[in-house]
């Protein structure tokens, strides 16, 4: 670690241009979670300009796990739609890069993969409606302790378009159950992060095995009177990317999100430099 080395707690009460600073200048690389409180925070897929055109009709056709907030120019890695001074090859804490289905390589920054052909399409993420149910009074577990959200695969199908399709990745909130329904309706008011909750309870009935054990991030506890809730997740179209088989695209690694400048409850993603 460096001397100029961040801790996430340190960034609690950052603002939004501030942590992505820390990050281009490679002194954070952890989560995002419970960071830049209302400010949209968002998902990446980057991709070859060929396959965009049919990846923005499969996020079009499930918007619940891929609400698209921002779209850029192909080869520019800037995104003004979302902030100013946003370059994607260097603000997001932490990049996979895919090669043909694969893992390729875990990174700090993509600026020796960029190339004149990408397409950056930012999603929306539930790290946005944490910050309105913490707000209200509502317990959000990971973050009190800490730790990255539980993400799970489930059962669910997506609708396809072109080589696009597979199933949903949820994340799984522990909420109390006198809470459920106001937990529902805070986050039904945020549709560009996923909007109201998949599901509750059971987690077999969405294909899910065993809560201690997520796919990707933390395992969270729940506390006695606790209920399960289920959001769609930002890491299915990095799972359709990866069936996909792509000469090449980078998502974010898990939990580790592009912070934007945008209000997390904003009717339009659109920023003009008035």
């Amino acid at each position: 670690m460096t001397p100029a080395a961040t801790s996430h707690s340190d960034l609690l009460d950052t603002p939004a241009a501030a942590i992505r600073a820390s990050i281009r200048n490679g002194f954070y690389a952890g989560h995002t979670a419970g960071l830049a409180a209302g400010k949209l925070q968002c998902n990446l897929a980057i991709l070859p300009e060929a396959d965009a055109l049919d990846f923005l009709r499969f996020c079009q056709r499930n918007p619940k796990p891929c609400p698209i907030v921002g779209v850029g120019d192909t080869g520019d890695p800037m995104l003004p739609t979302l902030g100013r001074d946003i370059d994607i090859r260097t603000d997001v804490p932490k990049y996979r890069v895919f090669r043909e289905g694969t893992l390729s390589d875990e990174v700090t920054d993509i600026t020796d993969v960029w190339t004149d052909d990408l397409v950056t399409v930012a999603l929306g993420c539930s790290f946005t409606f944490e910050n309105a149910l913490l707000r209200n009074g509502i317990p959000v577990r990971h973050i009190e302790k800490g730790l990255n959200v539980p993400m799970f695969r489930t059962d669910i199908d997506l609708v396809p378009a072109g080589r696009f399709g597979g199933k949903m990745v949820v994340t799984m909130r522990p909420i109390p159950e006198a809470q459920v329904e106001q937990a529902r309706d805070i986050s039904r008011r945020f549709p560009q992060a996923h909007g109201a909750p998949i599901a509750s309870g059971d987690p077999a009935q969405i294909g899910i095995s065993d809560l201690a054990s997520p796919d990707w991030g933390d395992a969270v506890a729940l506390n006695p009177g606790d209920v399960p809730v289920y959001w769609a997740c930002g890491v299915t179209p990095q799972n359709v990317l990866l069936d996909a088989a792509l000469p090449i695209c980078i998502t974010h690694s898990p939990g580790h999100m592009l912070i934007s400048d945008v209000a997390e409850d904003a009717e339009t993603t659109i920023l003009t430099d008035t």
